[in-house]
């Protein structure tokens, strides 16, 4: 749950898997601070609002209910029609609009799709103050993303320096060809991938052929972590002259337990 600031009103966001949700009762305030309920209420109600609201979870909502659907939108518009979120959830089987309870953020949210339509209903320069500031808020957020990123495959290669150099060392002959040696590498960096992925890079493109990379492009923040540490074990194992299949069942058997601590590691899960 994160906040922006617009116009002097505090707004409650938040993400999930399907999209970023912004708070209408907060956007709501801007009209009525003391009847938020009822600002909502009154937009839901309009015609025009219950057949964007449609369209939208015709779009994006496989579970959407198109005949109950219908039994609203036919009385929409009339004087004795009258619409809350509760009732559009339960009705349609809506995921567009959600209700939050809690002391700090509760209320009434809505994707970010429908949430700027309500903003325009309630302000024209309301709705384009609260885009620049959720826009801020997502390019601040990406900014630190590709920060983490960064730093994340900035401590692998440092540890692949030192796994290499070990290779280098200790298992590649003096006189070796360059392309010998490249293969060693590779057979070396596959041990890695076995370890923790359970796959050797060309195993993973035969999976994958439409991504573009690699397998290590796209681990998520624990695979990262722990590969830079299985480079740094195997690194050690190289030295004391184990052979790579003791290396390998070595590693795996760490892989298995870093990764096991890892996923529980809170600290890690924030960047992720």
């Amino acid at each position: 749950m994160k906040k922006i600031n617009t116009q002097g009103l505090q707004i409650y966001t938040f993400t999930q898997s399907d999209g970023d949700y912004i708070s209408l009762t907060d956007i709501a305030r801007y009209k009525d601070k003391e009847r938020t309920d009822y600002i909502i209420q009154n937009w839901m109600r309009n015609r025009d609002t219950v057949e964007f609201l449609g369209v939208w979870e015709r779009i994006n909502n496989p579970s959407f209910k198109p005949i109950e659907f219908d039994g609203l939108r036919n009385s929409a518009g009339f004087n004795s029609f009258s619409l809350t979120p509760k009732r559009w959830i339960s009705t349609v089987n809506a995921i567009g609009v959600i209700n939050k309870s809690g002391r700090y953020g509760g209320g009434t949210f809505a994707h970010k799709d429908i949430a700027f339509e309500f903003a325009s209903w309630i302000s024209a320069e309301f709705k384009l103050y609260l885009i620049k500031e959720f826009q801020r808020l997502k390019f601040e957020e990406n900014k630190r993303l590709e920060l983490g990123w960064d730093a994340k495959r900035l401590l692998t290669k440092i540890n692949y320096r030192i796994h290499t150099d070990a290779i280098q060392r200790s298992l590649i002959p003096k006189e070796i060809s360059k392309s010998q040696a490249n293969i060693i590498f590779a057979n070396e960096a596959d041990v890695l991938n076995k370890a923790l992925f359970g796959m050797t890079a060309k195993e993973w493109r035969d999976n994958n052929p439409k991504l573009v990379g690699n397998i290590r492009d796209y681990s998520d923040v624990t695979q990262l972590v722990c590969l830079a540490n299985l480079e740094s074990f195997n690194a050690e194992f190289i030295r004391q002259g184990l052979v790579q299949t003791d290396r390998l069942l070595k590693l795996n058997g760490i892989a298995i337990i870093q990764m096991q601590s890892l996923l529980g590691n809170s600290s890690i899960k924030r960047f992720k």
